[in-house]
């Protein structure tokens, strides 16, 4: 039953705890440049995901084979293999997608998420753990970069993968298409990000000067406990 609480923690830690871009704020470049329209953005999500969980597969499968001194450049050919696979299917099955995409695609190979799991996890975890971290961060990954492209793509085009959704009487704001407006979505979905973490990790406070960090030098806590201390007195 532990192992597999401690599976499942592996897998949903990615989403929202550890979040690699709200959250860790890794692969911020492709996130900012991809998320211009919503096609891109899933399209660059699942081509990452796709590679990580390859990638932290045979990486785990491999922990006890690659020497130390030279594991970086091997996380790096293993990775970079995966990548060229996922390169050849897009251009084969999804020109215009690779054609959006642009660079940022081979680049996948530096992006810091993959090489990030590759070195923190899947070289010191199992195969089955590893295979699910990388699942995990892969949908934290592609449903960061979904919901940023979509409201860039809605506020600054007024449509959704090339259908129009905002009536053409309400001008798009172009400016959430370009830099600034990535920064600015940006910024807001980390806040938003970090705030539900935060609650979702927070314990129930308790009521009263209990719960109040500032108890032991409140005046009117102070006030309380001897008020307190009389009562159990007088009831003696």
């Amino acid at each position: 039953m532990a192992e597999k609480r401690s599976l499942g923690h592996e897998f949903t830690k990615g989403i929202l705890k550890e979040n690699p871009v709200l959250r860790l704020v890794l692969g911020t470049c492709p996130t900012l440049a991809t998320t211009t329209s919503l096609e891109s953005a899933i399209g660059m999500g699942l081509s990452a995901a796709l590679v990580l969980v390859c990638s932290n597969i045979v990486i785990s499968a491999l922990r006890k084979v690659i020497p130390q001194k030279v594991r970086i450049p091997c996380y790096i050919v293993v990775i970079a293999g995966f990548v060229t696979i996922v390169q050849m299917l897009v251009q084969a099955f999804l020109p215009a997608l690779d054609e959006q995409l642009g660079v940022y695609l081979p680049l996948i190979v530096v992006n810091c998420i993959i090489l990030g799991r590759a070195e923190a996890f899947a070289g010191k975890n199992p195969v089955v753990a590893s295979a699910l971290d990388g699942l995990g961060m892969g949908v934290g990954f592609t449903a960061a970069l979904t919901v940023m492209g979509g409201v860039r793509e809605l506020l600054g085009a007024g449509s959704l993968m090339g259908f129009r959704i905002l009536p053409e009487s309400i001008p798009p704001m172009t400016i959430f298409i370009l830099a600034p407006g990535g920064f600015f979505v940006f910024g807001l979905l980390m806040a938003c990000a970090n705030r539900l973490a935060e609650r979702k990790g927070k314990p129930k406070a308790e009521l009263g000067c209990a719960g109040c960090p500032m108890a032991q030098s409140c005046a009117s806590a102070q006030k309380g406990e001897a008020a307190c201390d009389k009562k159990e007195a007088s009831g003696k």
